[in-house]
């Protein structure tokens, strides 16, 4: 198995706000809006769905800015392990004067966790293989199926929104997915039960199966300066501008340009726990789990409990060139 994502991503001090504290909904306040939320999915013509590391975490992936997300780990842990050097610094100092010989200091216990707790992180790619599709994935997929959203966007490399059967023809990924391999020639889109490694468009050692059958096939994750991928961006820039209503879902819209794309729709709500930088132009913010939210929205929109019950479609093979569908 490869390297985790995260420890994949070259060095990059501008992560953003992390650590920001989860707030909560009173029952009466998530009662009112879910029903405007349903109201406004009844009376658009076009829905648009941005999705984010927080869909995620209900199937065992860390996010990345949450309480526990890696990024705010990381900081912490950098945190801590400067405090410890300063100490042991002040120690040995004074051991030199002193003429004595500086005590051992061992690491405190939280930094041990913080420790384990990143590691955990950066092994994450058993966790994303053997990651199913949460409700939050299923609901957007069946609302989809049944044309009550039209598109939807990721900034998610997990791959989750492949695995609950989105066909790729409504869905734009902003950042690549470990799973996916592509050919440098055709176009076509392998997508693995494993994560193909690499990062930033690198050589994986195949080639293309289904299109032109010899072009060398790449990774697509993104790397933080790597551009977006052209087709995909253009794709949700488009759909974002005709959507009367775009729904941000578990995302702390702090990563650009993905964060903006909201503001192009004639309006947005967001569904986060935490503030992210465009609460104040949304038509409001929801503070709850996405999950929750999402099978109370299924039962106002008319679904019984049985479809989280139903077997989920399987995945397409896709080509961008011709921009079609592959029978896998």
């Amino acid at each position: 198995m490869s390297a985790g994502y995260a420890s994949r991503l070259s060095a990059y001090s501008n992560k953003g706000v992390c650590g920001l504290p989860e707030n909560f909904d009173t029952k009466r306040s998530l009662d009112l809006k879910l029903k405007k939320i349903s109201k406004f999915i009844d009376e658009a013509r076009h829905v648009v769905v941005l999705t984010g590391a927080g869909i995620s975490t209900g199937a065992g992936i860390p996010d990345f800015r949450g309480p526990k997300g890696v990024w705010t780990l990381e900081k912490e842990q950098k945190k801590k392990s400067e405090k410890e050097a300063k100490k042991n610094q002040s120690i040995n100092a004074n051991s030199d004067c002193n003429g004595n010989k500086a005590a051992k200091t061992s690491p405190s216990s939280s930094k041990k966790r913080s420790h384990a707790e990143m590691e955990s992180f950066h092994n994450h790619d058993n966790d994303f293989a053997s990651a199913k599709p949460t409700l939050t994935h299923r609901a957007i997929t069946r609302l989809i199926q049944d044309g009550g959203i039209q598109f939807c966007i990721t900034q998610n490399v997990d791959g989750l929104h492949r695995r609950s059967g989105l066909k790729r023809k409504n869905l734009a990924i902003l950042h690549g997915c470990v799973f996916t391999e592509k050919c440098e020639q055709c176009g076509t889109e392998h997508f693995r039960d494993y994560d193909v490694g690499g990062m930033s468009f690198q050589l994986t050692g195949r080639t293309c199966e289904h299109g032109c059958k010899t072009g060398a096939l790449r990774d697509t994750l993104l790397d933080w300066e790597d551009e977006l991928p052209k087709y995909d961006f253009e794709r949700a820039d488009q759909e974002c501008a005709k959507a009367d209503l775009c729904v941000c879902l578990g995302t702390s819209l702090r990563i650009e340009p993905a964060g903006s794309l909201p503001t192009n729709s004639k309006k947005f709500v967001i569904i986060n726990l935490q503030e992210t930088p465009y609460d104040g132009r949304a038509e409001f913010v929801v503070r709850a789990p996405v999950d929750v939210v999402m099978r109370d929205l299924m039962k106002r929109q008319g679904y019984d409990a049985n479809w989280e019950n139903e077997e989920m479609p399987a995945v397409e093979t896709w080509s961008e060139d011709c921009n079609h569908f592959l029978t896998k």
